[in-house]
């Protein structure tokens, strides 16, 4: 059984390349990741760029065999994002194939945000930008408020950090790459929000300052000043990657 999702708005010969699963595991490209699960390659049409990724595992341990395909999980959660107004990328065609009940392969495609690098890039290559306190003022309000969207859901990416966040020449701040992103509640849901927190930390501490630090943790909590809660959370934040690095 195969199941195959295309944009409406797409036709002609990008519509019948993207048509089918089979016709975009044809598709040759510039390989970018490769992994025993999948793989990314990027394409160019008609002066538009396309990301591709293709899935050949449904993921690791026991999501194998059981629960959501990756691939499945990684376009549900951008199409939650664009639900709940979190900017992401464009999703233009999405679907799997099943055999005998199992996985067998899987897909999305999604267009380029133009004119974007990710935070982690910009912190390796020490760009200017991230010595304007404006900028990353702005950038920080950001990520605050789709952070935090993604919270009051009950939502977390699991894998928040720097290099999954991209930002364009007008200082718009996009998410991107969220496969392993799930639902949680209670405890477990306490958990997942501190180590999102810590993952955006990780890289923060090295490059901005701690009045901005704590501006951004202030800005998502939507307060002036911390009360004693937000301050177990910043410590368990701060102590998250102790021994782990």
């Amino acid at each position: 059984m195969s199941v195959w999702r295309l944009n409406a708005g797409l036709v002609g010969p990008l519509a019948e390349e993207f048509g089918s699963l089979q016709s975009v595991f044809a598709i040759e490209g510039k390989r970018l990741t490769r992994d025993p699960l999948s793989e990314v390659i990027l394409i160019e049409r008609e002066g538009v760029r396309y990301y591709v990724k293709r899935y050949w595992g449904a993921g690791k341990g026991l999501r194998r065999y059981l629960g959501r395909p990756r691939v499945k999980a990684e376009w549900q959660n951008l199409k939650l994002f664009a639900k709940w107004g979190v900017p992401t990328a464009p999703l233009v065609a999405y679907g799997l194939e099943r055999r005998a009940g199992s996985f067998a392969r899987g897909a999305l495609i999604t267009r380029e945000l133009e004119q974007t690098r990710d935070l982690a890039e910009l912190a390796r290559v020490g760009d200017q930008r991230l010595g304007d306190p404006i900028w990353v003022r702005n950038i920080s309000a950001q990520l605050a408020r789709s952070t935090r969207t993604l919270h009051d859901h009950h939502f977390t990416h699991n894998d928040l950090k720097w290099r999954n966040l991209l930002v364009n020449e007008r200082g718009e701040l996009f998410f991107i790459d969220c496969p392993t992103g799930s639902f949680w509640w209670g405890p477990l849901l306490r958990y997942r929000i501190v180590k999102d927190l810590a993952c955006l930390d990780k890289v923060a501490k090295q490059v901005l300052s701690r009045a901005q630090r704590l501006r951004f943790y202030l800005q998502y909590r939507g307060r002036d000043r911390l009360n004693d809660s937000d301050k177990r959370r910043i410590r368990r934040v701060l102590k998250f990657f102790e021994g782990r690095e």
